[in-house]
């Protein structure tokens, strides 16, 4: 993977935490997973991110999904570790970088919809306090509320925020903070896989993604060409994958990628209640556009 000085750049697959039939978590293929990822070239992996169900998941088993996601791989490893008290996600936070975490993936604080001054102070009580490189996590559509791009822009200056998740879908928003923090140690990552490739134009150096977690090839592919500036071939894989892209978010996050994997025999797609499985029309057409991305990327030859 071409590099960049950043703190964070390259392909962090947002992975899944696969379930037993008891409910449980079923920790050998949540291992099996990390390994088969780390084993396709990506340059770290986030574990308990809103892809991993995190919000059905009690801190204790939060953090025994770090504790085994970072004993079975050696690329460094993500935790979310955000919530919408402070207290807890200091706690969440301490814990997980207890367990081994590289870094901290924070959720802004959702449903009590705080003003831009609690925000921040938020997000500075637990990078004061934990001292592992952190990300700031905007993605409004499930917190209902924005991270202010100032609010973003003076928390780049703190020295263990390093790095930000933009899933807003406002690339107007997005350029501004990359524009705005360039001189900065800091990170803008893509948090919406249809958005990678446009974002890497205005400079965010990798992503945190879904679609890696069945496509790490393809995807480690058009970033690479991004960030090494050949946006031509970045849009051949853009391409190659859009069809996969938008089968995966035809339902609620991770339901169709969990599918896709079961597609892709890595373990059954088991969910946890509220989240229901697949629909059979979105599956078949889940199925055949897997199978028409067998074989190696056509955009980038590795």
């Amino acid at each position: 993977m071409t590099r960049t000085d950043e703190p964070f750049s390259g392909v962090y697959p947002a992975m899944t935490t696969p379930f037993d039939a008891d409910d449980g978590i079923d920790f050998e293929q949540l291992r099996a997973d990390a390994r088969r990822l780390a084993d396709a070239g990506v340059d770290g992996l986030l574990a308990v991110g809103s892809t991993g169900e995190s919000a059905t998941l009690t801190h204790d088993e939060h953090v025994e999904v770090v504790d085994a996601v970072t004993d079975a791989v050696d690329v460094p490893v993500i935790a979310g570790s955000g919530s919408n008290n402070t207290r807890e996600a200091l706690e969440l936070s301490r814990r997980s970088a207890d367990a081994g975490a590289d870094a901290l993936l924070l959720i802004s604080p959702y449903y009590n919809k705080p003003e831009p001054e609690g925000m921040e102070r938020h997000y500075r009580t637990v990078a004061d306090e934990v001292d592992v490189p952190q990300i700031v996590y905007n993605v409004p559509s499930r917190t209902g509320r924005n991270v202010a791009v100032e609010t973003a822009v003076s928390l780049a200056e703190h020295e263990n925020i390093q790095g930000y998740k933009a899933a807003s879908g406002d690339l107007n928003r997005i350029g501004e903070v990359i524009e705005r923090t360039r001189d900065e140690e800091f990170s803008v990552l893509s948090g919406d896989d249809f958005l990678t490739l446009p974002m890497l134009s205005l400079g965010a150096t990798g992503t945190i993604s879904v679609s890696a977690n069945v496509e790490p090839e393809r995807t480690s592919a058009l970033v690479e060409a991004g960030l090494s500036g050949d946006f031509a071939a970045a849009r051949e894989v853009h391409e190659e994958l859009a069809p996969l892209v938008r089968a995966l978010f035809s339902e609620t996050n991770p339901i169709p990628v969990k599918e896709a994997m079961e597609i892709r025999e890595y373990g059954p797609a088991r969910l946890r209640s509220p989240l229901s499985r697949l629909s059979e029309e979105h599956r078949a057409e889940l199925a055949g556009i897997l199978a028409e991305l067998e074989g190696e990327p056509t955009g980038v030859h590795q």
